[in-house]
């Protein structure tokens, strides 16, 4: 019946220990530069202050979104969305971005921040259509020297 790749068959779940081959080479993929180490993905699925989703379907990891908080703090920090590019067009980036904004609001975070390459028409879209504003500018925030957009969105019912 249908593809087994479908929006409908890929599913979201946290993050696991077993998925870091599989990050380590989406991140590779996804990326060409400013990418999460092996290392650091292994930190994240294992930090409290960290909350990493997947979307996974026919035994294959097709993406991820990391977010990141501080003891004490109420806002929340979306370091990464990524996803393969298999996935494109299934709308998974929106499905992840509403997932990881769920996850926050359980956290009882109130705000959400992220930083977008101002050369990444397709996120900064989604971010917009999602509820982000721009708030500031960050020239040579990437290694490459590319500029960053700073977004943020209010969580929960007052938002």
């Amino acid at each position: 019946m249908g593809d087994s790749n479908s929006p409908a068959t890929v599913q979201l779940r946290p993050g696991a220990p077993e998925d870091l081959d599989a990050l380590t080479e989406l991140e590779l993929a996804a990326f060409s530069g400013d990418r999460l180490s092996r290392r650091q993905l292994r930190h994240h699925l294992r930090s409290p202050r960290s909350t990493l989703i997947v979307a996974v379907g026919a035994n294959q990891l097709f993406g991820y979104a990391l977010l990141l908080t501080r003891t004490g703090s109420q806002r929340g920090r979306l370091y990464s969305i990524a996803v393969s590019e298999l996935a494109r067009g299934m709308t998974l980036g929106a499905r992840l971005l509403a997932a990881i904004e769920a996850a926050a609001v359980a956290a009882g975070l109130t705000t959400m921040q992220l930083e977008v390459r101002t050369d990444n028409d397709a996120a900064i879209k989604l971010y917009l259509r999602s509820g982000y504003v721009r708030y500031a500018q960050r020239p040579g925030y990437y290694e490459d020297g590319g500029e960053a957009v700073c977004m943020e969105k209010g969580l929960g019912p007052r938002a």
